[in-house]
């Protein structure tokens, strides 16, 4: 299984907090990863979201369709997003379009094994893998990627 982590992009610091927007800036960020990823995804690639603005406006630029799951809102836990993609269990490549600090937390939880604070910053998107290993399910980093980069 397949699973990218891709942060919202930059946007507008006001309340209530689920209905942020983006920025210009987070906009054009946005575009651009999401072009990036387009042209690397599978054609069945699943793509589940935030119910927040931002979250959602980060993934309209991928321009494909994706679905809003509430297990992904802000401030949920790691547990619960793994527990919403079916990881690792799931045959698919699934894109979660989130938050920090869950994200980042996710990330350390499945590359390095335990409980940490990792960064992803706003527009970029880890792309990490499953694998069978003798013993359990290990876990390939593919991919680490910003919107400067796109």
């Amino acid at each position: 299984m397949d699973l990218i982590l891709w942060r919202h992009a930059e946007a507008e610091d006001r309340e209530p907090d689920l209905a942020r927007e983006l920025t210009a800036k987070g906009r054009k960020h946005a575009d651009r990863v999401g072009q990036w990823l387009d042209g690397q995804l599978p054609e069945h690639a699943r793509i589940l979201v935030s119910p927040a603005a931002r979250a959602q406006q980060t993934a309209e630029g991928l321009r494909r369709k994706f679905r809003t799951v509430q297990e992904l809102a802000p401030s949920t836990s790691p547990a619960a997003v793994l527990a919403a993609i079916e990881w690792p269990d799931g045959h698919d490549t699934v894109v979660v379009v989130g938050h920090q600090p869950t994200l980042g937390r996710l990330a350390a939880l499945l590359v390095g094994g335990a409980d940490a604070d990792w960064s992803i910053r706003k527009g970029a998107l880890w792309w990490l893998a499953s694998r069978d290993r003798e013993g359990g399910t290990g876990v390939l980093l593919r991919c680490v990627m910003s919107p400067e980069f796109c």
